[in-house]
């Protein structure tokens, strides 16, 4: 059985590499983009189950309603102030801008990728410590909200002419991050005071909600239109489905 450091280094490893076989799938198949679209839908409801049921309420049985209301709040702010720094700093990281032209830098892409990434991976790690575990449904929902990020990113990566070389080596240095944001999570913060740990889980279930509302909704409404609500109400039951049966 794998001691909890390694655990956590591998569940973040294997929620990055989930971006890099996006991007393989996206680079040697020709996906409609309404399929990607139609997965991303359902990893936003998959990920805002889990980050309901598996943080927020986590968050508030070990912490208290008010610290978890400050934490979701405050990681709400930092996300949107972040994702505002990257956009107007020329490191555009959406795929369309208002006016409809097609965008996304392949840095902004990256650095885009890596915000949202450091946040679901290092509460995977949060959750080991004290002698805590693994949450599957996390775990799951991070895997499959990636898939259809790196697919899409990749999609344009290299309509824009961009080599395999540089693809791969972009989303699995970015892999490489996830595995020691979860690492770092348990080893910085296995020390911290409880109400400590339900913070950090709070302030992540906030910036990956602002994450969900502001990017992964957005670009599959802009494919799937109507059917986006409903296919993302279904990823949300089946999340909540697997956390009552695990």
């Amino acid at each position: 059985m794998l001691s909890p450091l390694l655990l956590a280094t591998a569940a973040g490893l294997l929620s990055g590499l989930s971006l890099v076989a996006g991007a393989a799938v996206a680079w040697w198949v020709k996906v409609p983009r309404e399929v990607i679209a139609l997965v991303m839908a359902f990893g936003a409801g998959v990920l805002i189950s889990a980050l309901s049921f598996d943080l927020v309420a986590e968050a508030t049985s070990s912490g208290g309603l008010l610290p978890t209301i400050v934490g979701v709040l405050a990681g709400a702010v930092v996300y949107v102030v972040l994702d505002q720094l990257l956009e107007h700093g020329g490191f555009r990281r959406k795929r369309h801008s208002r006016g409809g032209a097609a965008g996304g830098t392949g840095l902004g892409i990256a650095l885009g990728a890596l915000l949202d990434g450091v946040p679901e991976t290092a509460v995977q790690g949060v959750s080991l410590t004290g002698g805590g575990s693994l949450s599957v449904a996390i775990l799951v929902a991070v895997v499959i909200s990636n898939i259809p990020e790196g697919m899409s990113s990749t999609a344009d990566l290299k309509s824009s002419g961009r080599s395999a070389g540089y693809v791969f080596g972009l989303w699995s240095g970015i892999a490489v991050v996830c595995a020691l944001s979860a690492l770092g999570g348990y080893a910085l913060l296995g020390s911290v005071a409880e109400g400590g740990q339900s913070f950090v889980m709070a302030f992540a279930a906030g910036a990956i909600l602002a994450m969900i509302c502001d990017t992964m909704i957005p670009e599959a409404f802009r494919r799937t239109q109507t059917l986006t609500g409903l296919v993302t109400v279904v990823g949300f039951i089946a999340s909540y489905a697997v956390h009552e049966l695990g």
